[in-house]
């Protein structure tokens, strides 16, 4: 792969009233009252997806940072159909995420079902929000190959 065509910062410095906006939308959830921790697998995963790869290790650097526990459910996000490490809420979370990121033939019932059972109204309505925003972000990131950060020296030595 190339260069980054341009940085994080750079989209801070040239459009910050848009870099405001998406930052708020991605804080909505979590000060709505949804886990951290769940939200960030949710931000792994369509990173994931979405092939952004400073995104990507901005969750994973994150997760580790706010202790998602154990740390193999961030090896295995990817492959979490297949790994039994996840509750069912996280699975609900994880299978509405891909529906919103991937929407060829937008959600189908069971997801929308699945996530029902697990969320509140609200809460799935914020859920919604982080998916979107995350979304947003990746967008960006894949757009102008943003340099994914270096895990800081010495931090998280078992995680490298």
């Amino acid at each position: 792969m190339s260069h980054a065509r341009s940085e994080y910062e750079d989209f801070k410095k040239i459009a910050p009233d848009a870099y405001e906006l998406v930052l708020a939308l991605g804080q909505v959830a979590a000060k709505a009252g949804l886990d951290k921790q769940l939200l960030e697998l949710v931000k792994l995963r369509a990173s994931q997806i979405n092939g952004c790869a400073f995104c990507v290790q901005h969750h994973i650097l994150l997760s580790e940072r706010i202790g998602v526990l154990p740390v193999d459910k961030l090896n295995l996000v990817v492959v979490w159909r297949e790994a039994p490490i996840f509750s069912a809420r996280e699975r609900a979370a994880l299978a509405w995420t891909e529906a919103l990121t991937c929407l060829p033939d937008g959600v189908g019932e069971g997801v929308y079902a699945e996530a029902s059972r697990e969320f509140s109204e609200t809460e799935l309505t914020y859920l919604t929000s982080a998916v979107a925003s995350i979304n947003v972000w990746n967008r960006f990131g894949a757009a102008f190959r943003w340099t994914p950060a270096k895990r800081p020296v010495g931090a998280n030595a078992a995680a490298s």
